[in-house]
């Protein structure tokens, strides 16, 4: 997902033969100017494919080093998957100068609900598969960044077989995934829990592209 954000540069300069490290002064903010706090900022150098990260404390802000000569993607860990922004270009600089200041202005509008479409589930079952841990690990590690995030896990099903079946196999897999969250840490009063079984599709389930999107698992901030 491509979401613009606004990037605010400052840069001055003053003679130095250190390493050339531009500390960045970070501050991620929604279009109120309301900070957000516990965002992860991640910077990925397109050329050395470093990966550097920052969490914003309660004013939303943050300081990173982002070495010189190289141009950064800027990613927000969020539920699901990360976000993508546009890039920071850091210029090399002659090796008697040195970054004094650089800022960089985050602003995006966090969405309050999310679709863990790459949550899989062994079929038939509320047995998660193994390939979607990572998914989870993430919004474990979101929610240890946010303690006063409280969420709600929905989980849905296609039309195929039993009504009632449907039903109690989309509360287990929501089940399923508050129980794998506790086990990592995150309390159970933070976590809620429903299923709607087949009961709110997305798409047609008379296709088997429809059905697979009707089996999904949701995500709602509270």
């Amino acid at each position: 997902m491509k979401t613009v954000c606004t990037l605010v540069t400052v840069s001055l300069f003053s003679y130095s033969f250190a390493q050339q490290l531009a500390p960045v002064h970070v501050q991620v903010v929604n279009a109120s100017h309301k900070p957000y706090v516990g965002d992860k900022v991640f910077f990925v150098g397109q050329k050395s494919k470093k990966t550097l990260s920052g969490v914003t404390d309660k004013t939303g802000r943050f300081l990173v080093e982002l070495p010189e000569g190289d141009v950064y993607d800027i990613r927000i860990l969020a539920i699901g998957d990360e976000v993508e922004y546009n890039t920071i270009e850091v210029p090399e600089i002659p090796n008697e100068l040195t970054f004094e200041k650089m800022e960089v202005i985050i602003t995006y509008e966090a969405a309050s609900s999310y679709t863990l479409s790459d949550l899989k589930f062994e079929t038939g079952k509320s047995t998660i598969q193994s390939g979607s841990i990572s998914l989870l690990n993430d919004l474990i590690e979101i929610m240890k960044l946010k303690p006063e995030m409280r969420i709600e896990i929905a989980g849905h099903t296609d039309s195929e077989g039993d009504d009632a079946a449907n039903l109690l196999l989309s509360k287990n897999r929501a089940a399923a995934v508050k129980n794998y969250l506790v086990t990592k840490g995150i309390h159970s009063s933070r976590i809620n829990t429903v299923g709607y079984g087949e009961g709110r599709p997305v798409a047609d389930n008379a296709t088997p592209h429809g059905r697979a999107k009707n089996r999904r698992t949701e995500i709602r901030i509270l």
